[in-house]
């Protein structure tokens, strides 16, 4: 079985798709930890998965020497609404076995400050006619790594940030899910 640990910083809706997907036998959510306290520990934690909270601001630059004191017989590593930067040690240990969900058609729109609802704003700003969301790999540059998969979303003349991101969301749900399910076939 694939085994997989997923890093979160948020609600977790993201990791509860993966959750759902995990019955069909791809792969296995064998601990979640947060950077911080979120909903995504309770989702873990109702599902009987191991759920860590290791504080960021507590553990400050050994934030990932604790998370990597925590990682046994994984496989790969889910950042799923993960916001705390990736530690550069961390990536070459993990190197192409880190994948990020990114709300946006990267290359654009990504990078430093371009997370969460900054995305949408700067997709609507720039008129684009279409958004989306891309699975890539993590790299020492922030949304920098290869793609994986990418889903594409129509932006309407009426979207505001918010509605956007009710779309993308969607779509992100079930990109990651099959994105997983694709890395643990390769």
């Amino acid at each position: 079985m694939f085994r997989i640990a997923v890093l979160i910083s948020g609600g977790g809706s993201n990791l509860k798709s993966l959750i759902e997907y995990q019955d069909k036998n791809y792969y296995n959510i064998d601990i979640v930890i947060a950077d911080r306290v979120c909903g995504g520990l309770s989702i873990a934690e109702n599902a009987g998965i191991k759920a860590l909270l290791i504080d960021r601001k507590t553990y400050r630059e050994e934030l990932f020497k604790k998370i990597d004191n925590e990682l046994h017989n994984i496989d790969l590593i889910v950042l799923a609404g993960f916001l705390s930067i990736v530690d550069t040690n961390f990536i070459k240990k993990w190197d192409k076995n880190i994948i990020n969900i990114h709300p946006s058609l990267l290359p654009k729109y990504g990078g430093k400050g371009m997370y969460g609802i900054h995305v949408h704003e700067a997709v609507i700003a720039g008129k684009e006619k279409e958004s989306g969301c891309t699975v890539h790999y993590v790299t020492d540059t922030i949304d920098g790594g290869d793609i994986i998969m990418q889903a594409r979303v129509e932006v309407k003349e009426d979207d505001t940030p918010e509605i956007l991101q009710k779309r993308v969301l969607v779509e992100e749900h079930k990109l990651l899910p099959s994105a997983v399910k694709k890395l643990s076939e390769s």
